[in-house]
């Protein structure tokens, strides 16, 4: 039977949630530059003390602005493109190729039983959003 790349992507899909995977795309320039310009402002109103306290309140701004972007990794994986997806599909293709299966359902299980192939898959799925999506992860409890 033909590997389908939707197949595979309900795996990513199910082993990511599984580990109550996130992943948010890293806005440090954004924080930095609100950061700046906050701590500019103060310094041209209030002098050395305004810059002080303008630093600071930006610095407070710019963290909150970049906090809780994070978004679940199957939402992510789903929204990418074809040319995305196949990239995903042929690294756990690679890793899957000796599995007899027949459809996503079976393939789930088979995987979801092993837990070096899931340590392998979460590796390369890891990679892939930290290198191609420059993408922070985090695992919620």
């Amino acid at each position: 039977m033909p590997i389908m790349v939707e197949d595979i992507m309900k795996l990513l899909c199910s082993i990511s949630e599984d580990r109550k995977m996130k992943a948010a795309v890293k806005h440090s320039g954004k924080g930095a530059l609100v950061t700046g310009a906050v701590a500019f402002v103060g310094g041209l109103v209030g002098g050395p003390p305004g810059l002080a306290v303008g630093g600071a309140v930006g610095g407070l701004l710019g963290a909150w602005m970049t906090s809780g972007q994070f978004r679940p990794i199957p939402q992510i994986l789903m929204e990418l493109p074809p040319a995305e997806q196949r990239k995903l599909f042929d690294a756990a293709t690679a890793i899957i190729r000796n599995l007899d299966w027949m459809d996503a359902v079976q393939l789930t299980a088979l995987v979801m039983g092993s837990e070096a192939l899931q340590q392998k898959l979460l590796a390369m799925l890891v990679n892939y959003i930290t290198k191609e999506l420059h993408a922070e992860i985090r695992y919620d409890d």
